[in-house]
């Protein structure tokens, strides 16, 4: 199904599908007369619950995406994306704000096999990246959000783009539900960034955690207390600079071993350059180092991945593993970002 909305009459509509309908269901809510429309959050940082969000401050998160991507009236759009969601519900209003043609298909693990044309636009899970590496190049703009983009995945995207004549962008994003989907994009292809930038009309700073405090009055009346350590960029040459931050990890992740702090992200980001495994640091309780440093590897014991661990240089000798286990098949919340609460008590259960 293809909805032009520079062209667009509800009526027209016919949905085929069991996605299809749910994509009417909320075109009907977004049209209808309340100023406000119901988002489920994924449950990824606590209990999954739903929320009510005003129409006005989700056109101003998709003018902010579409204004940066230089979106205009009759490019193309791809939704791919659950529509309980923000992410997908978000993909829909940008669609409507700057009048694209929306593609929809049913989300899932590999959305675009059947992609045979160039789409302007596109939003997708790291899973469906990683299962449509063969198709990206087709893609002008594509953001991945929902989890992090391992170092792997970003090594697979510039070596399938580089071997191509695309001119495809690709951007991880970051933000959460109540920020209206992203705050601020980080460019993989084809330059890899460090740094995200906060859209304009986001403003950052620093609470005394050392955790990210978002400030967008235009998407969230209140300002934002995140539980994301991250580095702001320190050089102050002009207030741009001031918009680029570096994400370290979860404060609730990090590992206190033998009193050095370990963020488990910037770990995790070392070893997936040398093994193509979804790889988890944890901290066990140890009466001597307070934390005990654990790498958790998904998949079957391999010889050849624990050679390949074993090239990796670490910051110090305290954040090396003393440990390392295999898991065949890691617990996934239901956007598919690792469980590592559950993944802990499997590992507390298998040490007994």
């Amino acid at each position: 199904m293809t909805i032009d909305f520079s062209n667009f009459s509800i009526t027209d509509i016919s949905p085929e599908t069991d996605f299809e309908i749910k994509v009417l269901a909320f075109l009907e809510e977004w049209l209808s007369d309340s100023k406000t429309v119901k988002v489920q959050t994924s449950g990824s940082t606590g209990t999954p619950k739903i929320f009510e969000v005003e129409k006005e401050r989700m056109r101003h998160s998709a003018n902010m995406t579409c204004d940066i991507l230089g979106l205009k009236e009759g490019d193309s759009a791809l939704l791919c994306l659950p529509v309980e969601y923000i992410s997908g519900k978000m993909m829909v209003v940008r669609a409507i704000e700057r009048k694209l043609k929306l593609v929809v298909k049913t989300p899932s693990s590999k959305p675009i096999t059947d992609l045979i044309e160039s789409i302007d636009f596109c939003a997708m899970s790291p899973l469906q990246v990683e299962n449509s590496l063969d198709k990206i190049h087709l893609i002008k703009n594509l953001i991945i959000g929902g989890a992090a983009v391992s170092e792997s995945l970003k090594n697979k995207i510039a070596q399938k783009l580089n071997n191509s004549k695309t001119q495809s962008h690709i951007f991880e994003t970051y933000g959460m539900s109540e920020t209206l989907s992203h705050i601020a994009l980080k460019e993989i292809y084809p330059s890899a960034k460090d740094y995200f930038r906060a859209l304009n009309g986001v403003e950052i700073s620093l609470d005394e955690r050392n955790c990210l405090q978002i400030s967008a009055p235009q998407l969230n009346p209140e300002l934002i207390k995140t539980n994301d350590l991250v580095e702001i960029n320190e050089v102050k040459e002009s207030d741009d600079d001031k918009r680029h931050f570096k994400f370290l990890g979860r404060i609730d992740n990090v590992i206190n071993s033998a009193g050095l702090k370990i963020y488990p992200e910037e770990l995790e980001k070392l070893v997936k350059k040398e093994i193509s495994n979804e790889a988890v640091f944890l901290g066990v309780k140890d009466e001597l180092l307070g934390q005990k440093l654990i790498l958790v590897i998904e998949g079957l014991k391999s010889d050849n991945v624990k050679k390949q661990l074993g090239k990796i240089i670490y910051p110090t000798k305290n954040h090396q593993p003393k440990e390392i286990i295999f898991i065949e098949l890691f617990p996934r919340i239901s956007n598919g970002k690792i469980d590592r609460k559950t993944l802990e008590k499997l590992v507390k259960k298998d040490k007994g």
